[in-house]
């Protein structure tokens, strides 16, 4: 079950994780949302 939550971001990795959802739409030719892109980095890093 997914969890609604804020976060705080500083810029730089703001602007590194937009860099990278550009980067898997590109790939995939389809839309990729922020919340998954979040949600895979931090699934494979925690």
């Amino acid at each position: 079950m997914s969890k609604r939550v804020t976060l705080l971001i500083d810029d730089e990795l703001y602007k590194k994780l937009r860099a990278k959802q550009a980067a898997e739409i590109k790939r995939y030719a389809t839309t990729v949302s922020f919340s998954k892109i979040v949600t895979d980095i931090l699934k494979k890093h925690v």
